[in-house]
């Protein structure tokens, strides 16, 4: 095995410690909410652990999201796209952050099948990268346009006095949504209607599954 390909094995074993077990430090200030738009009212538990089991919920999608970039950053052989994949890591890195804190504010705990989810993300960035770049651009482009939806929902569930954790969400969707647009931008291809029904069907088993674990 040659030192480049170990030192990568290496990488890519301490990136995924770092999300699933790490404690998390964002580049970018956390997002807070408008001015006047705090209520001091607090929340009641019922509230406050359907704003936990969500935020648990986009915590285990960001973990998710460094295990598809880091996945795809290791196989490309387009260095500019790799500087992609890294710098879109990097900002995913801020949400684990964001995400993870907040659960610790609600007094609640990120899922205990992290390492599943990082292992069964890694695997699939892995696989799109080896089907070329315009494959593993288009898995990017899928993946944030569902995770868009999805935290569109969570804004949509969240309890209306918890502005903290809306303002997390709201930052995190814009962020996703410019990434699927950079990945457009790249040359992505559209993946066929059934890989993206299955990536559909295979998110909302993580996502209710988490929901609880």
């Amino acid at each position: 095995m040659s030192s480049t390909a170990l030192d990568a094995i290496l990488a890519t074993a301490d990136n995924a410690l770092r999300a699933v077990f790490g404690v998390h430090h964002a580049a970018r200030p956390r997002p807070l909410p408008a001015a006047g738009s705090v209520d001091d009212t607090p929340l009641q538990e019922s509230e406050r652990r359907l704003s936990a089991a969500l935020m648990r919920v986009n915590h285990v999608g960001e973990v998710c999201a460094q295990a598809l970039y880091t996945g795809q950053a290791l196989v490309t052989r387009d260095a500019g796209l790799k500087a992609h994949f890294e710098a879109a890591a990097r900002e995913e890195t801020d949400h684990l952050a964001w995400t993870q804190q907040r659960l610790q504010e609600l007094g609640d705990r990120p899922s205990l099948l992290n390492p599943l989810w990082y292992g069964g993300a890694l695997g699939i960035g892995l696989l799109a990268g080896r089907l070329g770049d315009r494959v593993s651009l288009g898995f990017v482009v899928e993946t944030e346009r569902q995770v868009e939806q999805h935290l569109e929902s969570h804004l949509e569930r969240l309890p209306a006095q918890d502005q903290a954790s809306r303002a997390i969400v709201e930052h995190m969707k814009q962020d996703e949504a410019r990434h699927a647009t950079q990945a457009e931008e790249a040359g992505a291809m559209r993946l066929p209607w059934p890989v993206r029904m299955t990536m559909r069907a295979a998110a909302k088993v993580m996502t209710t599954t988490a929901h609880y674990i």
